[in-house]
C-alpha cells in the first residue's frame, strides 16, 4: 500500500463571513466571498476578464458554498445544482491575530496566544530610536513615508522622492508588519534585501511578526509597479507545528509559493519559489506528479496582496474562477491514499473600508479518494486541520486541535 500524501491549499484571504468576535477587530460584517459573490451577481464585479455571477462549480462540488451558506447564514447568491463530493465545513480562529503567520500557523496546529507588536497609526509611525538604528547601520541618508499605507500606494507616492533621494519607502498597516520599498534598479535588489536583514534584527524586541522586502520598477511617467522578487522575514514559529510533526515522522514538507517564508524555513524539505496563483498551481502540480508522500502545502498569495489589500472586487473574482478552473487537473492526480485540504488563513473583504485583513471564518473543504461527503459543521479553531492531517499522515498527536471525522 502506498505511503500517505496530504496537500494543503490556502487561498490566501478567501474568509467566509465575520467570526464571532469580529467585533473585537472592527470587522463586524466583513464577508470575503459573500460580498464578491454578491457583486458579481449584482453586475459589479465585470471587466474584461469575466461578466455575470460567480462561477465556481468545483469548488461547490468541494462544498465551499455549503459551507459559506453555514458560516454566513445565507446562501451565496450562485448556481446552486451543484452536488458536494467532499467534506466541508467552517472554522473559527482562535489566534489573537488576523494575519498570516497566525492562520498558517493555527492550521498547522500551532496557535498564537500572544498579541504580535504593532505600530501605531500615527504620522511617523515607527519608533525614532528604531529609524535611527536602520539609517545607521543601513548607510541610509533617511527613510521616507514611515506610516501606515497601501504598498501600492505609497510606492507611487513617494516613487520619485525615493529615486532622487535614495531614501527607502518604510511602512506598515494594521498587520505586525515592516515594510521597505525601495527600486530595484536605483537602490539595488541586494542592498534591500540586507537592509531587510539589519530590520528584521532591529525589530525582534519589539515583536514583530515580519519584515518584508518590497522591491519595485518603473519611473514616474509610466508608473511603479511592483516586481516578483518580494520577500519576507518572518518569527519563527513559537512551538512545533505540523510540518514539524510531519519531518519527525521520516516523510517531506514540500513548501509551494511563501510558505516557506511563514514558517522561517522551519520544518521544511524543500521550498519551490512561484510568484502568481498560476505558476503556484503550476508547481503544485509538477511536485504532486514528482513526491509519492509527505506533505505537499501551497500559499496562493494573489487573492490577498494583489486584489484583497487593493480592493479589486472584479479581479479577487475572476482569480476564484481561475482557480477553480484548475481544480480537475489537482484531482486528477490525486492518488488513493492522498487527502487535499482547501481553506485561507484570514479574510481580506475587496468591498471593506481601508486596506486591511478582515477577521472571518475560513473554509474548511476535505476531499481525496477516501473522503465521504459530510457537513464537518464549525470548527472551534483552525488547528482542526492540522490534527486531521496529522492523523492521516500517521504523526505524532498535536498539541492542538481535534480530528475531523472524514
Amino acid at each position: 500500500m502506498s505511503k500517505p500524501r496530504a496537500v494543503v491549499i490556502v487561498l490566501d484571504s478567501l474568509g467566509i463571513g465575520a467570526s464571532q468576535d469580529a467585533d473585537k477587530y472592527g470587522d463586524t460584517g466583513a464577508d470575503t466571498l459573500g460580498h464578491i459573490a454578491e457583486h458579481c451577481n449584482q453586475g459589479k464585479a465585470d471587466n474584461a476578464f469575466r461578466q455575470g455571477q460567480l462561477r465556481i462549480p468545483n469548488l461547490q462540488r468541494w462544498g465551499l458554498a455549503e459551507a459559506a451558506k453555514e458560516s454566513r447564514k445565507k446562501a451565496l447568491p450562485i448556481d446552486n445544482t451543484t452536488i458536494v463530493e467532499g467534506a466541508y465545513g467552517f472554522a473559527q480562529e482562535v489566534s489573537v491575530g488576523k494575519d498570516t503567520p497566525s492562520g498558517h500557523w493555527e492550521i498547522c496546529g500551532l496557535p498564537v496566544p500572544f498579541e504580535w507588536g504593532l505600530f501605531p497609526n500615527i504620522n511617523p509611525c515607527f519608533p525614532k530610536d528604531l529609524l535611527h538604528e536602520l539609517i545607521q547601520h543601513g548607510k541610509l541618508k533617511g527613510t521616507l513615508a514611515n506610516c501606515h499605507a497601501s504598498g501600492t500606494q505609497v510606492i507611487q507616492e513617494y516613487g520619485e522622492a525615493h529615486i532622487r533621494s535614495g531614501k527607502p519607502i518604510c511602512y506598515t498597516s494594521a498587520d505586525s508588519v515592516f515594510q521597505i520599498a525601495a527600486h530595484e534598479e536605483h537602490f539595488g535588489l541586494k542592498r534591500l534585501y540586507d537592509l531587510c536583514d539589519v530590520a528584521r534584527k532591529l525589530v525582534d524586541p519589539l515583536n514583530i511578526g515580519r519584515v518584508i522586502a518590497r522591491p519595485f520598477v518603473g519611473n514616474t511617467s509610466d508608473g511603479f509597479q511592483r516586481t516578483e522578487n518580494r520577500r519576507d522575514l518572518t518569527t519563527p514559529p513559537h512551538a512545533p507545528t505540523l510540518l514539524d510533526a510531519v519531518q519527525a515522522s521520516g516523510s517531506s514538507v514540500i513548501a509551494i509559493g511563501k510558505i516557506s517564508d511563514i514558517f522561517a524555513q522551519q520544518g521544511i524539505s524543500h521550498s519551490v519559489k512561484a510568484p502568481t496563483n498560476s505558476k503556484i498551481v503550476d508547481a503544485l502540480i509538477e511536485q504532486m506528479k514528482k513526491v509519492d508522500e509527505g506533505l505537499l502545502f501551497a500559499n496562493l498569495v494573489d487573492f490577498d496582496s494583489v486584489f484583497g489589500h487593493r480592493r479589486d472586487v472584479a479581479g479577487y473574482a475572476q482569480a476564484i474562477e481561475a482557480f477553480d478552473s484548475r481544480l480537475p487537473e489537482i484531482e486528477s492526480l490525486m492518488r488513493p491514499n492522498d487527502l487535499v485540504l482547501i481553506t485561507a488563513d484570514h479574510g481580506c473583504d475587496p468591498t471593506w473600508p481601508g486596506t486591511d485583513h478582515t477577521r472571518e471564518y475560513v473554509p474548511v473543504l476535505f476531499n481525496g479518494p477516501n473522503v465521504s461527503q459530510s457537513n464537518l459543521g464549525k470548527r472551534a479553531s483552525f488547528a482542526d486541520m492540522g490534527a486531521t492531517i496529522a492523523a492521516h499522515l500517521n504523526t505524532c498527536k498535536l498539541d492542538h486541535g481535534t480530528v475531523c471525522q472524514l
